[in-house]
């Protein structure tokens, strides 16, 4: 017997009823965080960004929610990463929280677009100084050739911007994704799960049950 077909749980948390639903996703989804902050979930605003470039291959990866507005989701990198790359080749992504304690995903789809410059600056002024130093350092998503070459790397801008002030580099940045889908998933008993899927229709959201 395949030991990973045993694995299983029976969700019995919560349910979820379109009653229950706020007309705007992004206020359901603000209801939803704060209850995963106020469970104690591990990394509640961890969440799954999906990319693909013009390749058509999608490639995924956990980023950090950092701000959270009426119009979408912002989060920070690389531009020259390969999720920057990719966003430049096709600027649709998506995004995905899963929340197990609370037995609770919400799976998001939109267009990304880079933030204003300002918003970035307060951002990145707001790090560690060792994060700020980590953006400088680091080549993301690009080959180096063993640890010891970031360890100089990081050396040597330790040294740098002991003489200057230590600003953000021009290759890092805000991402905003602004939703046009938004589902969320609540688990319930029997697989039969409650979904809602919120679809945009101009700047009308409309709501929809969907099968588990």
């Amino acid at each position: 017997m395949n030991e990973l077909q045993e694995i299983r749980n029976e969700y019995s948390h919560s349910q979820l009823d379109i009653d229950n639903l706020q007309n705007s996703p992004i206020v359901q989804f603000k209801y939803w965080l704060n209850d995963a902050i106020r469970a104690g979930v591990p990394e509640p605003t961890a969440m799954i960004l999906s990319t693909s470039g013009e390749n058509r291959k999608p490639s995924s990866r956990v980023v950090l929610l950092k701000d959270l507005d009426h119009d979408g989701f912002t989060f920070f990198t690389n531009y020259e990463s390969r999720k920057g790359i990719q966003i430049a080749e096709n600027p649709q992504g998506s995004l995905l929280f899963f929340w197990p304690q609370l037995e609770r995903q919400v799976r998001i789809e939109g267009r990304i677009s880079r933030t204003l410059p300002h918003i970035s600056d307060e951002y990145f002024q707001s790090r560690p100084e060792g994060n700020k130093i980590g953006a400088w350092v680091s080549p993301q998503s690009r080959r180096v050739p063993n640890r010891e070459y970031l360890d100089n790397l990081h050396k040597d801008y330790l040294r740098l911007f002991k003489t200057r002030t230590l600003e953000r580099p021009e290759n890092w940045g805000g991402y905003k994704l602004l939703p046009d889908l938004v589902e969320f998933w609540q688990g319930r008993e029997n697989r039969l799960h409650d979904r809602f899927e919120y679809t945009l229709n101009g700047s009308m959201w409309e709501i929809y049950r969907l099968a588990p």
